[in-house]
């Protein structure tokens, strides 16, 4: 049976794809959540309009992600830190701290959004990238500096 998704569906596709499942995968799941329609006359140009809906939305959210990645581009933050001996920080340099540092700076970015492999415990400079959005990094400078 050919469906046309109606939202996306992981490991099927995206909303406006045509996809070809089997029947019951298509009366029993798709259809009643509303993931997908049967692919009539009428739906192929509900997929059209659908498509052409996502590609609005995926080059609007390309630019504001290139437009944020020049922003942050020449952005560094400044974290001062209590440190021991051997420049070891008591505590550590987290995405939360780096987030409310660039809150500070007027950047609004989600703590998730920074990619910290683990939290930062020595001082120091880190190049410290970060997801913009629609598959664009950019990355910044942490300074880790003694209080």
């Amino acid at each position: 049976m050919k469906i046309i998704l109606t939202k996306d569906v992981e490991k099927l596709g995206k909303a406006g794809d045509i996809v070809k499942v089997k029947d019951g995968y298509a009366r029993n799941y798709l259809i009643p959540r509303a993931l997908g329609v049967a692919a009539t006359a009428a739906t192929l140009k509900l997929a059209e309009q659908l498509k052409a809906q996502e590609n609005k939305k995926a080059k609007k959210a390309e630019v504001q992600a290139q437009s944020l990645a020049k922003k942050l581009k020449d952005i560094s933050v400044t974290a001062t830190m209590k440190a021991g001996e051997e420049d070891k920080l008591f505590g550590a340099v987290t995405a939360q701290i780096i987030t409310d540092l660039l809150a500070e700076k007027g950047i609004e970015i989600n703590k998730h959004d920074i990619l910290l492999d683990e939290p930062i415990k020595e001082l120091g400079v880190y190049d410290v990238p970060i997801k913009a959005g629609a598959g664009v990094k950019a990355e910044i400078k942490v300074w880790v500096v003694k209080e």
